[in-house]
């Protein structure tokens, strides 16, 4: 079924701006937070609020690649202003990355995800629950950012890699919690601290592989459904009756198990759906959510979702300029894909969704007066429909 136009006009974009929104949300969560004391220093020329508007003016610009190129752009009137009060000197933006807790940002992330509210679930039982896919995407670093090692390269030189862990809202199309570390720090560990009791977690084979994870998850109140490797031992208690609907959906087995081949290593009785995917073989998933509440069926449907968080994952590195680091520390880098998901919810708050690759350029056009708000609104409609070419 086709779906309506947005609602919006030339008048109304040329009144949005994204820095101002930005610097009008940041303003008031900097008042709250306690800042390095270097910004309070009377020679500091920039405020704390012009250095993050400048990080994100070049995260959305399609012309600043460099941070030498941001430098440059601050000499223009019109960048200073709308992004920053006046010109910004190479060294200062370098320093200003070192001033910066990314976690000064975190409750602007959360201001602006409980905006977005997806369609509830049809089943009213589902209604309640928070469901998470959890994952996380490894971002490729420059050999000189020590901090960032990840395993060993070629020769003996150790890689480089920035992972961002994300907790993924299934329903409402959106990051929740999200956390920047180095690509060797455990998923497992992130996840641990960061659990939202009652809420259910989607997870893949890695998850499943500590069996003392499932406990854990369990004293917090929280379900989940993660992907068994395929070598993990099952020991059947109680195979369950499946139904018509489960048979349809290619579910082949459902039982109460436990897992583990010695008695040290069990677990608690836990449920095991088998599906036969035609394209990923036999897929074994662990859950402890009872059939009463969950059938086969939508458990197997539950974990296909979880795809959805990939997607935001390519989403973020094609579209907003996450390949290129404008930073090299570890703030630094935090501080820029934090402004990234920013940027991104508010992009969703204004079009009504996350806009893909041709969407995006649409927008970009728009803010570089190539397009009228007509054609934006147009090419919104057509992402809408899904006759937009997917990135």
């Amino acid at each position: 079924m086709a779906r309506i136009a947005p609602a919006f006009a030339d008048k109304d974009l040329q009144r949005w701006k994204l820095i101002a929104d930005f610097r009008a949300c940041l303003v008031p969560l900097l008042e709250e937070s306690p800042l390095h004391s270097s910004w309070a220093d009377p020679r500091r020329r920039l405020a704390c609020t012009d250095y993050l508007s400048l990080f994100l003016f070049a995260l959305v610009n399609p012309v600043v690649r460099t941070l030498r190129g941001l430098c440059a752009a601050t000499q223009l009137q019109r960048v200073q202003a709308e992004v920053c009060s006046r010109y910004a000197s190479l060294g200062s933006l370098s320093e200003a990355q070192h001033l910066l807790d990314p976690a000064l940002l975190e409750p602007l992330l959360e201001n602006l995800g409980a905006q977005i509210q997806g369609p509830l679930p049809a089943d009213p039982r589902a209604a309640w629950q928070e469901w998470f896919a959890r994952d996380s995407s490894l971002f490729a670093a420059l050999p000189r950012m020590a901090w960032a090692q990840y395993g060993g390269g070629g020769g003996g030189a150790p890689n480089r890699a920035v992972r961002l862990h994300v907790s993924f809202h299934l329903w409402d199309d959106k990051p929740v919690h999200v956390r920047v570390s180095a690509g060797r720090v455990c998923e497992r560990k992130v996840l641990r601290q960061q659990l939202e009791r009652g809420a259910t977690y989607v997870g893949d084979r890695y998850f499943a592989e500590d069996y003392r994870l499932f406990a854990e998850l369990e004293q917090h109140g929280c379900r989940f459904i993660l992907r068994l490797r395929d070598e993990a031992v099952v020991q059947v208690e109680e195979e369950l009756p499946l139904r018509d609907e489960d048979r349809a959906a290619r579910v082949s087995g459902d039982a109460w198990a436990h897992l583990g081949c010695k008695a040290r290593y069990r677990t608690a009785r836990l449920r095991v759906v088998t599906i036969q995917s035609a394209t990923a073989g036999t897929l074994r998933l662990i859950t402890n959510l009872p059939p009463a509440e969950l059938s086969a069926a939508e458990v197997g449907a539950l974990y296909r979702r979880r795809w959805q968080i990939e997607g935001f994952f390519r989403w973020i590195k094609c579209l907003l300029g996450c390949r290129h680091w404008l930073a090299e520390s570890q703030r630094g880098v935090s501080l820029q894909l934090y402004l990234a998901l920013i940027a991104g919810l508010m992009l969703h708050l204004l079009l009504g969704r996350r806009p893909n690759q041709r969407l995006m350029e649409r927008l970009r056009f728009y803010l570089l007066g190539w397009a009228s708000a007509e054609e934006l609104a147009h090419a919104t409609l057509e992402a809408l429909n899904g006759s937009v070419q997917k990135p």
